[in-house]
This record gives structure tokens, C-alpha cells and sequence, in this order.
């Protein structure tokens, strides 16, 4: 149903690529320029490949509090969260993005954890459960505005009664006669929002904002401001190895409620501080290679996960020992010289004194 809009990204030079069984633009030929424009005006990302669980009936509030890491149950129709599912020994399996509606709950998910997810859930709706399950992602587009200027965007749209809310708060809109979802949030660290939108309507409403000044922005760059901001994804930051408190999603995380999936052991860690470990940018001397062994002396201290190139030279993501110390350190990833640094996407312990409690969902 996407095959108009992909026609017009091709026109604009797209280079194409499948990821997760959908063929998406990986490159508009501008990735320098688009790099620079989520820094100074507004790029815009196509993120339809990101799968979207619709969660209906009666309890589909209960059963998602009860089966992730946030609060569902003070959440209102037009609001929203982060929360992480997890297994029964608090591992992650993905870091979603929910938004409560008048009768649903939309899940945007990661690209390889879509159908996952979809059938690790089923297995928790038990007989008397009023529930339902709908993978609607082939009859959406998810779109990313990305950017200082994402305001200015929208209040040239005559969409600015979003402008200034809650984190994943949302509303459905008119453009271009095109009924679609704004929610606050660009989906990284970077200011903006997130559109979806019909399947079908798709290549109208991209159109529509390139005309209005968003500039098409590859999946290739977005990776690499999610490794820079520190975003985790599954089979790199975010298996079977380690759980949403090292991966930083502490912002993801409801003390307060009661009993979930993952619950205890969480609870656990963080009353007792059994925190091993922690995910941090490493500012690399050289390109290495994710999966290298992060060392301090003799010693190994951590693993590299995501690695990028970036215009400051080399990047990269890494689990690192929590006595082994943080920001400052320096390390050796392989051969190649590090320093540890902080990403914005994630959060802290709130005892820490390292602390980075301002990042984008404070």
C-alpha cells in the first residue's frame, strides 16, 4: 500500500534497501546535509518498516500494565509512554512506544521484534481475558520530524495545539484532508514528532511536508544519531544478556506499580543496587568492530554493541562494568583507544552522580 510514496522518494534519489522484510530508503544521496539539518531546521524519516500493534477490547489496559515495565493505568486517551517488555528474568525483548486512544492502545515496536512480540503477548491472554491483538503496520506509514524547527513545522501546518505537550502526547489531525496521528516525540533524543499515517495517503502528506521544508533524512543516518544518542535496539543493546536498568531505560520504568512481568528481579536490582553494569557512548580513535571486548589494563571491563562514523570521528555503544567507573574512563575497544562518554537518550539511577535525569521524556 506504500508503493506511491516510494515512488516519490525514488524521484527525490532514494537508494532502497529491505530491512525487516519491507524495502525502505536508506540514503536520499544527502546524508552529510541531512545530519547537519536535524542540528539547524527539520529533516523528516520514513520509519514504516517500525511495526504497529493495535491492542483493543476491555483490558487492553490491564493486560499491557501487567505485561511491561510502565504505569498503563494513569494514562488518559490522548496520552502516552516508553515502556519495555521484558522476560520473567527481567531480559529485554523490546523497547516500545505506546499511545493510549479512545478505544486502543497503538504499540510502535522495533522492525525485528514485530511479530515477537505479537505471539510472546498472545501467550499471556488466558481464556476470560477481553483482549485483542491487530499487526496493523502494512496499512500505516510511521513518519519521524526531526529537528530544531519541528515547531515551526507544524504551526506552518496549522497543527500547533500538540506543540508544547507531554512527551508521547497525541491527537489526531487533518492535513491535507488526510486524517493522521501527531504524537511529541521524534523517537531519539532529537526534538520533533512522530506522524502515522494512512498507508495510502502516505505519498500526499510526505509531499505535503518536503513542500512546507522537511528534508528527506535516509534510515543510514538515523542510525547513526541513534548509536550517537544512545538509543538501544534489540540484538545489539537490548537480548537476552541484559536488562532495561543497564541499557539506561530507567525512564521506562514504574517503581510505584504493582506486580508485571520482570517485576521482581527489577525490583530486586534496583533496591539492592545489583546494577553490574551500564550502556555508554565511547569515543573512539579509530572504526571497531561491535562485538570487541572493551578493556581497562588487563582487564575486561565491557563489550562494544553499535558502532558508527560520525563527523567527529569514530563512535560507539558499549556495556561496561559499573566499577570499572564511567564517563571519563578511558578504554581500549580491541586495539583502538576510547573514552566513555554520555548519551542523552538514557537515563541514570537517580542516585547516581552522574546522573543524566534530562534526557528527552523528563
Amino acid at each position: 500500500m506504500r508503493e506511491k510514496l516510494q515512488v516519490v522518494q525514488a524521484a527525490a534519489g532514494a537508494v532502497f534497501e529491505e530491512i525487516a522484510g519491507d524495502k525502505i530508503p536508506v540514503s536520499f544521496a544527502n546524508d552529510v546535509a541531512a545530519m547537519q539539518v536535524v542540528r539547524e531546521g527539520v529533516a523528516i524519516c520514513d520509519r514504516s518498516h517500525w511495526g504497529i500493534i493495535r491492542v483493543t477490547d476491555e483490558d487492553r489496559i490491564r493486560f499491557l500494565h501487567n505485561q511491561s515495565t510502565n504505569d498503563f493505568q494513569i494514562l488518559k486517551p490522548g496520552q502516552g509512554c516508553d515502556t519495555v517488555f521484558v522476560s520473567s528474568t527481567a531480559r529485554t525483548i523490546d523497547l516500545a512506544t505506546a499511545y493510549v486512544t479512545e478505544d486502543a492502545v497503538l504499540l510502535i515496536v522495533s522492525p525485528n521484534r514485530r511479530q515477537y512480540l505479537i505471539d510472546w503477548l498472545d501467550r499471556y491472554i488466558f481464556f476470560a481475558d477481553r483482549v485483542q491483538l491487530e499487526d496493523v503496520t502494512g496499512e500505516t506509514a510511521i513518519f519521524s520530524l526531526l529537528g530544531t524547527k519541528s515547531d515551526e513545522i507544524l504551526a506552518q501546518l496549522d497543527l500547533s495545539s500538540i506543540i508544547g505537550q507531554a512527551y508521547a502526547n497525541h491527537q489526531l489531525v487533518q492535513l491535507q484532508d488526510v486524517e493522521i496521528r501527531v504524537a511529541v516525540g521524534s523517537g531519539l533524543a532529537t526534538p520533533g514528532y512522530t506522524l502515522i499515517v494512512p498507508a495510502d495517503k502516505a505519498a500526499i502528506v510526505w509531499n505535503h511536508l518536503i513542500e512546507t521544508g522537511a528534508v528527506p533524512l535516509g534510515d543510514r543516518v538515523w542510525e547513526q544519531l541513534r548509536i550517537e544518542q544512545g538509543r538501544p535496539v534489540p540484538d545489539k543493546e537490548l537480548t537476552e544478556d541484559y536488562n532495561p536498568l543497564e541499557a539506561g531505560l530507567w525512564q521506562t520504568i514504574s517503581f510505584n506499580k504493582g506486580c508485571y512481568i520482570g517485576q521482581e528481579t527489577i525490583a530486586r536490582l534496583n533496591t539492592y543496587k545489583g546494577v553490574k553494569q551500564h550502556l555508554w557512548g565511547i569515543r573512539l580513535n579509530a572504526p571497531a568492530e561491535p562485538g570487541s571486548i572493551i578493556t581497562v589494563g588487563e582487564e575486561k571491563v565491557g563489550i562494544l554493541t553499535s558502532y558508527t562514523d560520525t563527523e567527529e570521528g569514530s563512535f560507539g555503544l558499549g556495556y561496561i562494568r559499573t566499577k570499572a567507573g564511567g564517563v571519563g574512563l578511558k578504554v581500549k575497544v580491541g586495539e583502538v583507544i576510547g573514552e566513555v562518554v554520555d548519551v542523552p537518550f538514557l537515563t541514570r539511577s537517580p542516585d547516581r552522580s552522574d546522573s543524566s535525569t534530562d534526557a528527552i521524556h523528563s
